[in-house]
């Protein structure tokens, strides 16, 4: 599922394309991909795009009037743009034949196409109106890349739980999910079963430290792996394993003993095409795969 550097990623590739441009037509075509019923959905064509914004591990998008597209790819989720002049579209109606074609967003210079591999349909769309409708889908978890080291403190130890529940519950930290507090743990040299009011304050500290630089880490990677920025002369898909090599995970309170790590989470990446087309994909849960390209 895409965490908090990925949705960043996404907004920004998103922004250089919809940001000031007009949503003239929303077609969602799957019956399991709305999941409000108030603002209709009508409510929102016409309208010029005024802001992107990331909620949790949601993607925000608010147009003229109000009203919030928020769109939840969860685990296969992915966004494809096709311009309207040109590219594989060559300008026309995008079809929305087959299983995994969710919905379709046209604006002004193109078609967003949202599609979800899978027969599950976890993806959701909620509209929502002005920042209050906004609010009530927010958890209330903590920006970790925006808090300070007392606000995170008091965060994590709110109520006693092991850290990695306590990263990856939205009602605590905002975008952190499995695959990233994976990677947090890890740099802070902290137990994944440690539990949040039994550590020390250094502790604490050191996990803070490795969450904002882990997070800012991994946001960088993603801005060069998507190619956001630089120019690209044809579509490319990379699958990039988190670690490259298995891991030896020595634990706290027994530091005799250790038990060997291993990530599963392989992120799957692609880059900007020039072409007019371009495919900005999710992370892909599919095992401890090498890379491809």
């Amino acid at each position: 599922m895409p965490e908090l550097p990925d949705i960043t990623v996404y907004i920004e590739a998103l922004q250089k394309r919809i940001l000031g441009q007009r949503l003239e037509r929303a077609r969602i075509v799957s019956p399991f991909l709305l999941r409000t019923v108030e603002p209709p959905v009508a409510s929102a064509e016409g309208r010029k795009v005024l802001q992107l914004r990331r909620l949790g591990k949601r993607i925000c998008i608010q147009v003229e009037g109000g009203t919030w597209l928020v769109l939840h790819l969860m685990i296969a989720g992915r966004l494809h743009w096709f311009d309207k002049s040109g590219g594989k579209s060559g300008g026309k109606a995008i079809r929305l034949g087959g299983r995994q074609n969710l919905a379709a967003f046209e604006y002004s210079n193109g078609t967003l196409v949202w599609t979800e591999a899978g027969s599950q349909k976890r993806a959701s769309l909620h509209l929502a109106s002005e920042e209050e409708g906004l609010r009530e889908l927010d958890p209330g978890g903590v920006e970790v890349l925006e808090c300070s080291l007392e606000e995170f403190a008091r965060e994590l130890r709110l109520e006693n739980h092991t850290l990695k529940r306590s990263l990856t519950d939205p009602r605590w930290f905002s975008g952190i999910g499995n695959a990233y507090s994976d990677e947090i743990l890890w740099a802070a040299k902290l137990s994944p079963t440690a539990l949040t009011q039994k550590i020390s304050d250094e502790q604490v500290a050191r996990l803070y430290e490795a969450t904002r630089a882990t997070l800012t880490e991994w946001i960088g990677r993603l801005r060069i792996e998507t190619g956001e920025g630089s120019r690209l002369s044809r579509i490319r898909s990379c699958r990039m394993p988190i670690s490259s090599s298995r891991r030896r995970w020595s634990s706290p309170r027994t530091s005799n003993s250790s038990t060997v790590r291993r990530h599963t989470s392989v992120r799957r990446c692609s880059a900007l095409s020039e072409a007019g087309t371009s495919s900005i994909s999710a992370i892909k849960h599919s095992g401890w795969k090498s890379v491809m390209r």
